[in-house]
């Protein structure tokens, strides 16, 4: 199982020696990915009572400026965790992403999701409501763009008519994941992505969620054993001593991947956040 680190989108600040600093040390203490939230607005509460998103106050790096900062800088595999997919252009998703793994050598993977922040859909012009069937077909787009130099497509919300990208990615494809635990996200998972991201600890709902995903992939034709799982271990919000236990249960339940999350622990500085992750990964590590 390959164990990567979160980075501390809320926590960091804007420095980019300080980004540079946390990024060769993860990779330094045998980190195998970095995962990056995203979200392009926080929304002002002064209006809005009762308002628990983020705020304009959050400090958010946009995550593909940021992937192509870190892919000069480390050997890291860069993971979207996730991008809110429907509130994007398609086609400026598929070249950023692609330029990202360009630049990369091969080493990017979009981690996607529909998101929940409506203010951030009101703002970037794009009808909340519609975002979960948008987000198929921006995938099956998304995947023809990065393929072949030269598309026409005709769906319900995109159109292209003998346009492409150049440069295309390294593989001509980059591995899509889907983050959220809604069946329509499992459903989507087992039918056309490439993993899931899910965020619960490994009890007995998590290993039904994950059946149900290898189930959709069965049904749609493809091998369950081609769709990776990447849970989350915040460790702010589980028990310090649990955290050996809930590695261990995702890896009996077939995760291939997992992130360690250090925000919301109360660290002060990013050598802080540092000195967490260099002391848990070898408790987490195969045993």
């Amino acid at each position: 199982m390959k164990i990567g680190a979160v980075f501390p989108q809320l926590e960091i600040g804007a420095d980019p020696a300080v980004i540079r600093a946390w990024a060769e040390a993860v990779e330094e203490a045998g980190y195998t990915h970095v995962l990056a939230f995203d979200h392009v607005l926080g929304a002002s509460p002064e209006h809005r009572p009762g308002w628990t998103g983020y705020t304009e106050k959050s400090l958010f790096h946009e995550v593909f400026v940021l992937f192509g900062y870190l892919a000069a800088i480390t050997q890291l595999e860069l993971v979207t965790g996730v991008l809110v997919l429907p509130q994007r252009q398609t086609s400026l998703v598929a070249k950023q992403a692609a330029e990202v793994d360009v630049l990369s050598g091969g080493r990017f993977r979009l981690g996607v999701g529909i998101g929940w922040n409506e203010v951030e859909y009101q703002a970037l012009g794009v009808p909340f409501e519609k975002r979960g069937a948008r987000i198929t077909e921006q995938v099956d787009l998304l995947r023809k763009l990065w393929a072949d130099p030269v598309i026409s497509y005709q769906g319900a919300f995109h159109e292209v008519e003998e346009a492409g990208l150049n440069p295309l990615p390294v593989r001509r494809n980059i591995p899509i994941w889907f983050g959220g635990d809604a069946e329509a996200v499992l459903r989507r998972t087992g039918r056309i992505g490439d993993g899931w991201m899910p965020q619960s600890p490994p009890n007995e709902e998590a290993q039904a969620r994950v059946e149900r995903v290898r189930a959709y992939a069965v049904e749609a034709g493809r091998d369950p054993a081609e769709v990776g799982f990447e849970p989350r271990l915040s460790l702010g919000a589980v028990p310090e001593r649990d955290w050996p236990d809930f590695v261990d249960g995702w890896r009996k339940l077939g995760a291939t991947h997992l992130c360690v999350n250090t925000m919301n622990m109360g660290l002060k500085t990013p050598k802080d956040h540092l000195a967490v992750l260099r002391d848990v990964l070898p408790l987490l590590q195969d045993r």
